[in-house]
């Protein structure tokens, strides 16, 4: 009776505190773990698994408790960013005559992310779509070898890859600016329209992703006729510029082949130094700008500009330069400031000397005049109204001493290539003591271009294309130009809004504007805009500040405006 009164305690023990739930979870995650150490090998960026796991994603363990294999499938488990989709691997690893319309759709839907796919028109996109199988590479592997014959059609969907001249591939990863392609672009087509040899080997950067057709369905889907079509748009392109109109069609053929047509959205990054760069451009249709970073702290009309403004901050309330000054205090100092203060005492000390030596008096006291008599210069110690040393760090550059917080930097537009026009071959037939070394960035506005390798290009010209090229070359402004250019338009901008402000009359009755809660974002307004007012302070700004890294020196802040103290709009 007492041992029956026990076990019925501890079953309700059992029920009351869960200590049987608890031990039976324990195990459980216990055994969790120890599948965890027996399938994975340590994190990865953002996968867990490593790519071997990803070949044989399930693997198994006998349970001695159990007395049995228990499976476990780490696909269930990957944290991935960007990769293909799992359910349209599935579906790619099935036949292309057993995959159903829905499922073609899907992969439709997944790959109008890729720019190349997009270009095909709708009814080829469902036969890509149908045909299409994935593979995935790892770092340093080849796809295309050069000198060998292709067989497939690759649309690249994560990573990048390298395009070179040699067979393994390894100049890629010595070169500072290999030609890469990277998600959306496509490679391979034009192997599968002739017989002919691979020109370039193709080498994985990183860990890709592709989508490939093979030859057989290209040619049986009719895709050679798109591309076709396409090589013919880049012949009329070609024979239409004033470039190549002595080219004969067999060498401008062989330019078109070299060739490859890749679209750009607007504000992306083609390249970030034009000349480093191994290629060459023909804008097809929209428009490029050449954008150079300008260290302003480097020039000298930058550090002058800076000091003029900064003796107008003293400890006096921002309002107090805005409002103007006394009459009185104007003439003095337009006195100071434009005639150097003299002392005429000594004029008037020699005009009584020689009044008393005409009549006869001695002058006996000490003369405070000089040797010359010359008027006395009291520049030093007439001092202007109340100046204000800026307490701050004050780096040593080429021109003087500058506020640390004022060394910025701004990117200014140099020139815009519009549709039909050539860059990448400036300076190319110039010695290299003669070139401006100076790194410019060209960003897209929206633009279609055609790349080539700048070697290829330049052995297929002849003098008198050369010529013509010598002739077209853009002298680009130097630095200080720009740095003056970019003064003068923020004095008019910031006059501009200066003067908006006084001439529109604000509202007696403001209209009512429900408050929405602020989104957060990266952006903020302050974060281009140098304020010169908060130079001396120590507290650190609340908005993010952008910077831009440089060659061989350390990053530098960005802005778009400089906000400088300045007087009142009459």
């Amino acid at each position: 009776m007492r041992r029956h009164m026990v076990s019925h305690s501890w079953l309700l023990l059992k029920k009351e505190l869960g200590l049987y739930q608890l031990a039976a979870d324990i195990m459980v995650m216990i055994r969790v773990c120890k599948m965890f150490r027996q399938g994975l090998r340590g994190f990865r960026e953002y996968q867990i698994v490593e790519p071997v796991y990803r070949r044989n994603p399930i693997f198994s363990f006998w349970d001695k408790k159990k007395q049995g294999r228990i499976a476990f499938d780490t696909m269930d488990f990957i944290v991935e960013k960007g990769h293909f989709p799992p359910e349209a691997i599935k579906i790619m690893q099935k036949k292309p005559s057993w995959r159903d319309e829905h499922e073609i759709q899907v992969l439709c839907n997944i790959l109008q992310s890729l720019v190349s796919f997009r270009n095909y028109a709708e009814p080829l996109q469902v036969l890509l779509a149908k045909v299409m199988r994935f593979e995935r590479f790892g770092r340093r592997r080849v796809i295309c070898k050069k000198g060998q014959r292709g067989s497939s059609f690759y649309f690249i969907y994560l990573g990048t890859v390298a395009v070179t001249e040699d067979e393994d591939g390894s100049s890629a990863f010595l070169d500072p600016h290999p030609t890469l392609l990277q998600k959306g672009s496509s490679f391979g087509e034009k192997g599968l329209l002739s017989t002919s040899v691979r020109w370039a080997t193709v080498v994985c950067m990183e860990e890709t992703e592709f989508l490939v057709v093979d030859r057989e369905d290209f040619l049986a889907n009719k895709l050679d006729e798109e591309i076709q079509k396409d090589n013919q748009y880049r012949f009329k392109l070609f024979r239409n510029m004033d470039l190549f109109q002595s080219w004969s069609d067999e060498r401008l053929q062989q330019l078109v082949t070299l060739g490859k047509t890749q679209k750009f959205s607007y504000g992306q990054l083609i390249t970030k130094d034009l000349l480093e760069s191994s290629c060459i451009m023909f804008i097809c249709k929209g428009s490029c700008e050449v954008l150079r970073l300008i260290d302003l702290g480097s020039s000298p009309c930058y550090s002058k500009w800076i000091w003029q403004h900064l003796e107008l901050i003293d400890d006096k309330p921002l309002r107090a330069h805005l409002n103007e000054p006394d009459p009185m205090v104007r003439f003095k100092e337009f006195q100071i400031k434009s005639y150097p203060a003299q002392d005429f005492s000594s004029l008037k000390l020699l005009r009584l000397q020689e009044a008393r030596k005409q009549q006869g008096i001695s002058f006996s006291g000490p003369s405070k005049s000089s040797e010359n008599n010359l008027p006395r210069m009291l520049g030093p110690k007439i001092k202007s109204r109340c100046t204000h040393s800026v307490k701050c760090s004050m780096p040593e550059t080429k021109f003087g001493e500058l506020p640390k917080d004022a060394a910025v930097g701004a990117y200014m537009k140099i020139h815009t290539v519009e549709q039909g026009e050539i860059v990448g071959f400036r300076q190319a037939f110039l010695p290299e003591n003669q070139c401006d070394t100076r790194p410019f960035i060209l960003v897209s506005l929206g633009a279609e271009l055609i790349q080539l390798r700048r070697e290829k290009f330049l052995k297929l010209i002849d003098d008198e294309t050369r010529k013509k090229l010598t002739a077209m070359e853009v002298e680009y402004p130097s630095d200080e130009e720009m740095c003056q250019r970019f003064l003068k338009e923020n004095s008019w901008n910031t006059f501009r809004k200066d003067l908006v402000r006084l001439l529109v009359e604000p509202r007696q009755m403001p209209p009512f504007v429900p408050t929405q809660p602020q989104k957060k974002g990266i952006y903020n307004s302050k974060s281009l805009v140098l304020d010169l007012y908060s130079i001396k302070k120590k507290i650190k700004p609340h908005y993010p500040i952008f910077m831009a890294p440089q060659k061989y020196l350390p990053p530098l802040r960005i802005v778009q405006a400089i906000s400088a103290p300045r007087h009142k709009i009459q």
